[in-house]
């Protein structure tokens, strides 16, 4: 299968490879990551919608081995970033350094110049380095002394964060929360899986995995390009733009979910209908992310907090009480 931008290539032909693609990309990593074909999805919709994803979690349930397995079958440049309260911004974005053969500073560029940066752990750094990374997930570009340098494409921060209740971490301000498309958990395994886990592990015969490249970063990003061909509904704009006025009028909420969620919402769904093979949206797409696309986004008022309110629970709400539009 090929993808091929124009050329006299129907929306239906570009969508139908992007959904073979993508589903033999969830199938490579579901050989690695057990259990989690809902958290493969989610991760290849936020890929797909050129968006940065958020894992947070308990240490060892394969947040990490998650990235690093797309980052292989997308045949995409791999780097990861583990933060600590010491690391400085200059360690992720570079620096210029004096050259003296030349007489000339030249840059010295960081990790951040890949295609997958994983963000390990990112809420142990301090939020001076947490901040380095804003320019970078929303606007994929650095600016280094003045200078500013694009990021290679396809470029997507998938970042690790430890529960913010563990000692040592410092919760991320809402202005970065934001520029995470998605958040989402992984989960402890079920008894079986964590049996099947271990009985791979006992076929295998080592610890590391071997995992066939899928793609490569042109394609990547000829995937992406192709989501703008799925066609939405303005019946569906409308239902997407209900669910995130709903979280500004709700009175738990100091601040509710801003445009860029509805922004969020719109390319997540049409990644979701991708996936399925769909040309088009319909309201099950936005459904299926709205949970992980708006509920990191939302302030809640201290009080709600004492009271165990949670986003997701003030999401699903609005999900069960905005009307669905009915899509002719």
């Amino acid at each position: 299968m090929t993808i091929a931008q124009g050329g006299g290539s129907s929306s239906k032909d570009l969508i139908r490879s992007v959904s073979g693609h993508a589903n033999n990309l969830m199938s490579e990593v579901a050989k690695v990551i057990i259990g989690k074909p809902e958290n493969i999805r989610k991760v290849a919709i936020g890929i797909l919608a050129n968006g940065n994803i958020l894992i947070e979690d308990n240490p060892g349930l394969a947040k990490t081995l998650m990235s690093n397995t797309f980052a292989e079958a997308l045949g995409c440049k791999f780097k990861r970033v583990q933060f600590t309260p010491d690391l400085l911004p200059a360690d992720i974005i570079g620096t210029y350094m004096y050259d003296q053969k030349t007489g000339e500073f030249r840059p010295r560029f960081g990790p951040l110049f890949t295609n997958i940066l994983l963000a390990d752990e990112i809420n142990r750094a301090p939020p001076k380095t947490q901040a380095a990374l804003l320019e970078a997930m929303e606007e994929k570009q650095v600016t280094i002394e003045g200078i500013t340098h694009k990021l290679p494409a396809p470029f997507v921060t998938m970042a690790t964060q430890n529960p913010i209740e563990q000692e040592g971490t410092y919760p991320l301000p809402e202005a970065q929360m934001d520029r995470f498309l998605m958040k989402m958990s992984m989960g402890y395994p079920s008894m079986d899986e964590e049996k099947a886990i271990l009985q791979r592990r006992k076929l295998r015969g080592k610890d590391s995995y071997d995992v066939e490249q899928i793609v490569e970063p042109r394609k990547v990003v000829a995937m992406q390009k192709a989501l703008e061909t799925v066609h939405i509904d303005p019946g569906i704009l409308g239902y997407i733009v209900q669910v995130v006025q709903r979280t500004r009028a709700d009175p738990r909420i100091e601040a509710g979910a801003s445009p860029r969620a509805s922004q969020g919402l719109f390319k997540a769904s049409r990644a979701s209908a991708a996936i399925d093979g769909r040309d088009y949206v319909i309201p099950d797409d936005v459904k299926g992310v709205a949970l992980d696309v708006v509920s990191h986004r939302i302030v809640l008022k201290p009080e709600s907090k004492i009271r165990g309110v949670t986003g997701r629970r003030i999401v699903n709400k609005i999900l069960s009480e905005v009307n669905v539009p009915v899509i002719q």
